[in-house]
């Protein structure tokens, strides 16, 4: 009994545990918020980068470091020539042992211009870090939109196969009666079996979303994701401004983050090349060991000769040409920048107006025309085919509003990379 009772309490524990994670799981993909939160804790090439970055910081102390010093030993006259004692190589056995301790000293001004260098690359890594979550970001959300446009074109087509199926309904009573044609029943069945097809396509293309979403969340393809719900308001017009939208993204683009550390490493590691002109010093002390004891004391100075002045001279240029070449790359990025946000919020603004026109006239006005076509229909005064057209026209401004509503958000998710953050 004890132990049924103990089974039944570590099963409560388990399924308590379990629960908020399965709930969480099972709504996985009802909103775009969720799919990004998962993709920000799961997704490897996202976590490799952060590693990459906390590699890249852990380089920094390194690079502005002193070299480790150097010691060195000598056996004079280990043959000890001129003694009794024959061929020996211990220190207190030979004619005489010099012990050279030497530390390397870098010239004034290399090792910070080297840890500015290292420092540099962690900014690199870091924006490029930032760079890919926006990438990704953008991705889901385009991803989600088409996710939700897909299913909820598959909603609206059962909706108007239901809509259809009460038509035939009215044809076939009409045909009964003697009334219209058999006709109309035949094109309204056909009507239905022409959406049962698209049906098909639509399962297809939500089916396609779905599996790249998961790509994108590093899950199976064939991974269950929620019905999509609704997608995330659009930002008041106010905020969507050009020239403060461009300042933001200056200011918050890591793609230019990354290029501008890019130039401030080049203009670092020019600096340092420059610097090479200048010999390093290599300082030292002897001390001289003859027997089991030591006997003298000296002291070394080593310089390196800058002569090779053809290497140095090419090693400058190179790095003024790296200079000069990041300079380029952070202008023509920031350029292309610019030129996309334009793009993306002059697509934005139609998107909105066109759901804007879509909901407040094509919309109410294909109802009505439906409204008032079925019941002229019903009434004998319209034939059939109008009444099939009321029906696409409702449909078709039904999908136009979907699709204004899934472009605007892609636009927007667009926008959002571009500036480096929600708007």
């Amino acid at each position: 009994m004890r132990f049924h009772l103990s089974l039944v309490l570590a099963l409560a524990g388990v399924l308590g545990t379990a629960g908020p994670a399965l709930a969480q799981d099972a709504a996985l993909g009802s909103n775009v918020q969720g799919l990004l939160e998962h993709a920000r804790a799961q997704n490897p090439e996202l976590a490799s980068m952060r590693l990459e970055a906390d590699a890249a910081a852990q380089r920094v102390q390194p690079a502005g470091a002193l070299p480790d010093p150097v010691l060195r030993v000598e056996l004079m006259n280990v043959n000890n020539y001129g003694n009794d004692a024959g061929f020996n190589l211990l220190p207190n056995k030979v004619g005489e042992t010099r012990y050279t301790l030497m530390q390397m000293l870098p010239a004034w001004g290399k090792r910070d211009l080297r840890r500015d260098v290292a420092a540099a690359d962690v900014q690199q890594a870091t924006a490029r870090t930032a760079g890919a979550w926006t990438e990704l970001a953008m991705k889901i959300k385009t991803g989600y939109a088409r996710y939700y446009l897909a299913s909820q074109n598959e909603r609206l087509t059962r909706e108007i196969l239901d809509l259809m199926g009460r038509i035939e309904q009215i044809a076939q009573a009409r045909y009964s009666g003697g009334l219209v044609a058999q006709q109309d029943a035949i094109r309204a069945q056909i009507e239905q079996t022409t959406m049962r097809s698209e049906l098909i396509m639509l399962d297809a293309e939500k089916r396609q979303a779905r599996a790249r979403l998961n790509a994108l969340l590093a899950r199976d393809a064939g991974a269950p994701l929620a019905e999509p719900v609704a997608l995330r308001p659009l930002p008041a017009v106010t905020a969507l401004e050009a020239a403060a939208l461009a300042q933001r993204a200056r200011a918050g683009n890591p793609q230019l983050a990354a290029e501008d550390a890019r130039l401030r490493g080049a203009e670092k590691g020019r600096e340092l090349a420059r610097r090479n002109r200048y010999p390093d010093v290599t300082l030292g002390i002897t001390p001289t060991q003859m027997g089991s004891r030591i006997t003298s004391w000296g002291a070394m100075v080593e310089v390196n000769i800058p002569l090779q002045q053809a290497t140095r001279r090419a090693q400058e240029a190179e790095a003024e040409a790296m200079v000069g070449a990041a300079r380029s790359r952070l202008q023509a990025v920031a350029n292309q920048l610019v030129g996309d946000l334009g793009e993306n919020l002059a697509a934005l603004d139609a998107a909105r107006s066109t759901e804007a026109l879509v909901a407040r006239q094509s919309l109410p006005q294909s109802e009505l025309s439906l409204r008032s076509a079925i019941a002229s229909y019903e009434n004998g005064k319209l034939d059939f085919t109008a009444l099939l057209e009321a029906q696409r026209q409702i449909r078709k401004a039904r999908m136009d509003r979907l699709k204004a509503q899934a472009e605007a958000q892609m636009r927007l998710a667009e926008i959002e990379r571009i500036v480096g953050e929600d708007l």
